[in-house]
């Protein structure tokens, strides 16, 4: 079959290169895989000691690496650091020319190294001893100047890399980042971290958005809360709901206290109630005693109310003063932050 030029044939995913591909990937990942199976089947007391003292830290964690390993720490100090242990990434060899001064008394360092030989870790072992931190090594090299050196030693060697050269770390450096991994996860249970503290540290996550995000912030208030006198005539309900855009408009008394809400659904009824709509007004066509939330409730909490009633709007009201309007809050301003 003829093809158009600088297309694809449709059977490109059978071809042989293809073939190639999906077998290298898959070989890949199963030697990956089973280099975090073993280790997980070594995993023994030393573990349990390298929690221990990252537990006990009194001041911060410096995680330390070069080259790939470094990437593997910036990872692992991240990962900490969001977890609930006070961490940040050293460069060994920016801390040779005066980044050794973020190390504090008081700090735990994290090193690793696949071989345990990189000479900028190295380097900066007598400095971490003279300032008496607390060592622990991920490595790959059990007899290594870094293990010899390390109060704790966390054994992350493979039988073998992924890369078909035997060069690119790849089982190795998913090894340490399983290592790492498994730490940060040990400390956050020991620490007995909540969701909660989860969310403090990712504010701008969705799980934040759940559990800080109230009504407040995001309810329609003063010029932009549409609103209509119970004796308005359905012409002016209408008008106010089409320039306010929230698809309902609430219905208040002299004094505006609330009295109601009419909605699209509520227009709706109507036209199927009165053959005379237009002659009607707001308080003969509202829902009386619509769904009403506090500003403070949680913004998630409100999502909730308007699935389990099947609703777009709910007023908002100050506490123990139903009848007090104070905004308007849709469904599409939950959906806009991400509550959901």
């Amino acid at each position: 079959m003829a093809t158009k030029k600088g297309s694809r044939p449709r059977n490109a995913q059978h071809s042989p290169r293809a073939k190639r591909a999906v077998g290298e990937g898959r070989r890949v990942l199963e030697i990956e895989a089973r280099a975090l199976a073993a280790l997980a089947q070594r995993l023994d007391g030393s573990f349990a000691r390298a929690v221990e003292v990252i537990r006990g830290c009194r001041g911060k964690v410096a995680v330390t690496g070069m080259g790939k390993s470094g990437l593997v720490g910036r990872k692992i100090a991240s990962t900490l650091a969001s977890t609930g242990t006070q961490s940040f990434f050293l460069h060994p060899a920016e801390a040779m020319h005066g980044d050794l001064g973020m190390l504090g008394r008081a700090d735990v360092v994290v090193a690793l190294s696949n071989s345990g030989e990189t000479e900028e870790i190295v380097r900066i072992l007598p400095i971490i001893k003279r300032l008496g931190c607390p060592l622990v090594v991920i490595t790959g090299g059990a007899s290594s100047s870094l293990a010899r050196a390390g109060d704790v030693v966390l054994d992350v060697s493979v039988d073998a890399e992924a890369c078909p050269l035997g060069l690119a770390p790849t089982a190795s450096t998913t090894a340490a980042l399983g290592m790492g991994d498994a730490l940060a996860m040990a400390l956050l249970v020991d620490r007995g971290f909540k969701p909660e503290d989860f969310a403090v540290r990712h504010p701008g996550g969705s799980l934040g958005r759940q559990l800080f995000l109230k009504v407040e912030d995001l309810m329609h208030t003063g010029d932009a809360l549409p609103r209509v006198a119970a004796g308005a005539p359905m012409r002016e309900v209408i008008v106010q709901i089409t320039a306010k855009r929230l698809g309902a408009a609430a219905v208040v008394d002299e004094r505006s206290n609330l009295l109601g809400i009419v909605t699209d659904g509520d227009l709706r009824r109507a036209m199927e109630r009165f053959p005379d709509v237009f002659g009607r007004t707001a308080g003969e066509v509202m829902t009386r005693n619509p769904k009403g939330v506090e500003p403070q409730m949680l913004a998630a909490e409100a999502l909730r109310l308007l699935e389990q009633h099947q609703i777009t709007v709910l007023l908002v009201h100050p506490p123990r003063h139903p009848r007090k309007l104070l905004g308007i809050l849709h469904l599409h301003d939950l959906l806009r932050a991400g509550v959901a």
